[in-house]
């Protein structure tokens, strides 16, 4: 079941990056730092990969994930800036964002100031989400976007490197697909795991309400 959640994702990526080139690891970026969770964990490792083939250069690929990681994430800040606020109090229970959580992003905006989404930048899952916050919070747009690709570049250089290493063995270790298989497999359920606690998480308290 998990395969047939990850392969088209994994098809679709892969596709807009071979077709698309650097532009092609931008626009996947973006769409991953715009609060829509398409995992970096394949983009990056798959552009990596490319790298190892002598098609891309792995700083320009880094870059490439960063410069993405700031144009979607600027929509995301945009969203939450103008109408993050309203839009969560009014609509939250729909989206799966209570008042809770929103005073609790308040907090922590308070007690550790623009750090904060560098620091989450280089964290799994939440990375996708930071932006929106940070606009909530009204976090100062040049700080906001020099965070943003400084927390994104070893991010992205890091998952571009592994999947350069991976690249270059893995025509020579017959071994390593089995590998990666099993480690997909761990990767997505994981995921899938953690979405079903948050949404029943917050299922609960909406109805404790009512």
């Amino acid at each position: 079941m998990l395969d047939r959640i990850i392969a088209p994702l994994a098809a679709f990526i892969i596709w807009t990056i071979a077709s698309m080139g650097y532009v092609g690891i931008v626009l996947l970026m973006a769409i991953e730092s715009a609060c829509i969770p398409l995992p970096s964990e394949i983009i990056m490792p798959f552009s990596g990969y490319l790298v190892s083939t002598g098609r891309f250069e792995l700083w320009l690929v880094a870059t490439a994930g960063a410069l993405g990681c700031n144009v979607g994430s600027t929509i995301a800040y945009a969203v939450g800036y103008w109408g993050g606020r309203p839009l969560v109090e009014k609509w939250g229970g729909y989206v799966l964002m209570s008042r809770r959580d929103l005073a609790l992003v308040d907090r922590f905006f308070a007690r550790f100031g623009g750090i904060t989404v560098f620091v989450c930048r280089l964290l799994p899952v939440v990375r996708t989400f930071i932006a929106l916050p940070a606009g909530i919070a009204r976090m100062p747009q040049a700080k906001f976007q020099i965070y943003t690709f400084l927390g994104s570049w070893p991010w992205c250089f890091a998952l571009a490197y592994i999947g350069a290493k991976l690249g270059e063995r893995w025509d020579s270790d017959p071994e390593l697909r089995n590998v990666m298989h099993r480690f997909d497999f761990v990767i997505v359920a994981v995921l899938v795991l953690g979405i079903v606690w948050y949404v029943r998480r917050h299922w609960q308290h909406r109805l404790s309400k009512e």
